[in-house]
């Protein structure tokens, strides 16, 4: 497959669309590099937060989300692309290259729909900690999102079974305590309270709950803390945890793409997705979870809550982004 340059405007495009991507306390721990022909996405460690996230693991799904992001604002902006994973030990923070080819126009009005709402679900996608409405998701329909993670080779698994609903549940609650009572947590959470115009979460979009510490309920892309009560779930949340059998980056990037085409579709279906992070991020939680839910055959990267939000309820304002100047530079 021949190669030919992509226009500069293009590559900008690409890159303030992969930036939309959910990332960690919106951390945004990523920086781009491009040549005419390709967009590299290497690790910004400089943005890791080392009290909930010493492993990097939600840094790197940060990434593999943005990577995912990218890939598909560019076929839907009329270019093919390849990923080119990075080797884990080759010591650098680059994680893969994308190259861009040139992709025949299609007149198909069915293809040109496509395109034009997987733009619209990147622009429109929130993480919305409002609430759920209710009704159930249909275990089908969870079934469908995980299909989407595991179209890029991520695992997800829906969580259907009672017992399993029920023990996940109250390792949710037990880590959610366990981090609202540890403060280098909640310090590190006020640290990117507020942080700049740029990054980081809006108070006004982070109102603390009356009597309760600021929660660190959810670690992955959180834009406002939640009217939950004492609870992070309730019966008719749909859950899916993202798993797979190796807890290291190369699974932790792959997981970030799964998690992304699970959100796009989710939100092009109406759907709110809200990562719950903390029952991995807690060594007790992560271990029970592996045993008690998952059996000990996988290991837990995610776990994500699934719901419909009422539909009279307005719509959430974004969290800021850094320019695109600010974490794109050419080679």
């Amino acid at each position: 497959m021949s190669t030919h340059p992509v226009p500069p405007s293009t590559v900008r495009r690409v890159v303030e669309l992969a930036t939309r991507a959910p990332s960690v306390h919106n951390t945004q721990p990523w920086r781009w590099r491009a040549t005419d022909r390709s967009l590299e996405v290497h690790a910004d460690w400089s943005r890791q937060l080392h009290a909930s996230d010493p492993t990097g693991r939600n840094l790197l799904i940060s990434c593999g989300a943005a990577l995912h992001h990218a890939q598909v604002a560019a076929e839907a902006l009329g270019w093919s692309t390849e990923v080119r994973r990075a080797p884990e030990a080759d010591g650098s923070d680059l994680l893969a290259r994308l190259v861009l080819f040139p992709a025949p126009q299609s007149p198909n009005a069915k293809a040109k729909a496509k395109a034009k709402g997987v733009l619209e679900s990147i622009e429109s996608r929130r993480t919305d900690r409002r609430r759920f409405t209710s009704w159930p998701v249909p275990a089908e329909r969870l079934h469908n999102l995980a299909s989407s993670a595991a179209d890029q080779g991520a695992t997800a698994l829906p969580l259907t079974d009672v017992t399993h609903r029920f023990r996940t549940e109250r390792l949710v609650d037990h880590a959610t305590e366990l981090m609202r009572t540890t403060r280098s947590l909640v310090q590190e959470q006020e640290e990117w309270l507020d942080r700049s115009s740029v990054d980081g979460v809006p108070s006004a979009m982070a109102p603390e709950l009356p009597g309760h510490a600021l929660t660190p309920a959810s670690r992955f892309a959180p834009t406002e803390l939640d009217d939950l009560g004492d609870r992070d779930l309730e019966g008719t949340d749909g859950l899916i945890a993202l798993v797979d059998t190796q807890d290291a980056p190369s699974a932790w990037l792959t997981a970030g793409e799964g998690l992304s085409a699970l959100w796009l579709r989710a939100t092009l279906g109406g759907l709110s997705v809200v990562p719950l992070s903390q029952v991995v991020e807690v060594d007790e939680t992560r271990d029970a979870f592996t045993l008690d839910v998952l059996g000990g055959r996988t290991r837990p990267l995610l776990l994500l809550r699934i719901g419909w939000q009422s539909m009279g309820r307005g719509g959430l304002p974004r969290t800021p982004r850094r320019p695109v100047d600010d974490v794109l530079t050419w080679l």
